[in-house]
């Protein structure tokens, strides 16, 4: 688990300066607009709007872009896009299991285009609840380290509900039930430790070991995916050793 971690860490920092910044921002947005119109478009009162506000603001997402989708998700200002949530499965290269969340305001198309993307990479589609089950749906906060030591994470969530605490180099993990999230980010925040994000994300019950070879196969697959504009997050079973990692990057 902690090579896939910190693989997907780096990655989120990275994309922070990727010449995709624009697709990043339209995909955040896109958050914060579904998020408006499932709960409401009060921060205060919708965890969800209010996670997906702070994510963006910490992706340099500007303020105007933010307000504008709360705007159209609660209605207020019209305009809005009816988005789907689907949830496509498959296989990676060396057998690792994939799930693709997209948010879409066509099937067809999405559907197509992360058939498309997965063929081409070395992957397959596969039936609805084949590759689901080897994941849990789980709340995740990444806490910068910044000063801040792996017990004061500790103490400050374990009665919210925290499940397990992850070092991982830069940064801390915090993983609970989706339920939680919101108990224990504000538990960080009431102890007056900052963190990054909190997301609901699949995190895999077994993992996939790969080589240097085979991680290069299914970072190539993941990036394809992600580079969709239906595609919210990408998830895949894999391990990879902080030597493979380095030899990646």
């Amino acid at each position: 688990m902690s090579g896939h971690s910190k693989w997907a860490t780096t990655k989120h920092k990275k994309a922070v300066i990727d010449a995709k910044r624009g697709k990043l921002f339209a995909k955040l947005v896109k958050n914060i607009e579904v998020a408006a119109r499932t709960g409401g478009g009060d921060p205060n009162g919708n965890p969800t709007l209010f996670d997906a506000i702070q994510k963006a603001k910490r992706t340099s997402v500007p303020n105007d872009n933010i307000d504008r989708a709360v705007k159209r998700g609660s209605g207020a200002d019209g305009g809005g896009v009816d988005y789907q949530a689907i949830t496509y499965e498959g296989y990676g290269p060396g057998g690792v299991a994939v799930l693709v969340e997209c948010l879409t305001d066509n099937r067809n198309r999405a559907a197509s285009e992360v058939r498309t993307a997965m063929t081409r990479n070395g992957g397959s589609m596969a039936d609805p609840g084949s590759v689901a089950y080897l994941f849990n749906r789980k709340g995740v906060v990444i806490v910068p380290k910044a000063g801040t030591t792996e017990d004061d994470v500790y103490a400050a969530v374990l009665e919210a509900g925290a499940e397990e605490v992850n070092d991982l180099d830069e940064s801390f993990e915090v993983v609970s039930e989706p339920g939680d999230m919101v108990a224990v980010r504000t538990a960080l925040q009431a102890a007056g430790i900052e963190y990054d994000s909190a997301d609901s994300q699949f995190l895999p019950t077994v993992t996939v070991p790969l080589d240097t070879d085979g991680a290069r196969k299914v970072f190539r697959l993941i990036e394809a995916l992600e580079d969709l504009d239906d595609v919210q997050d990408v998830y895949a079973n894999f391990d990879v050793s902080d030597e493979v990692l380095a030899l990646v990057d």
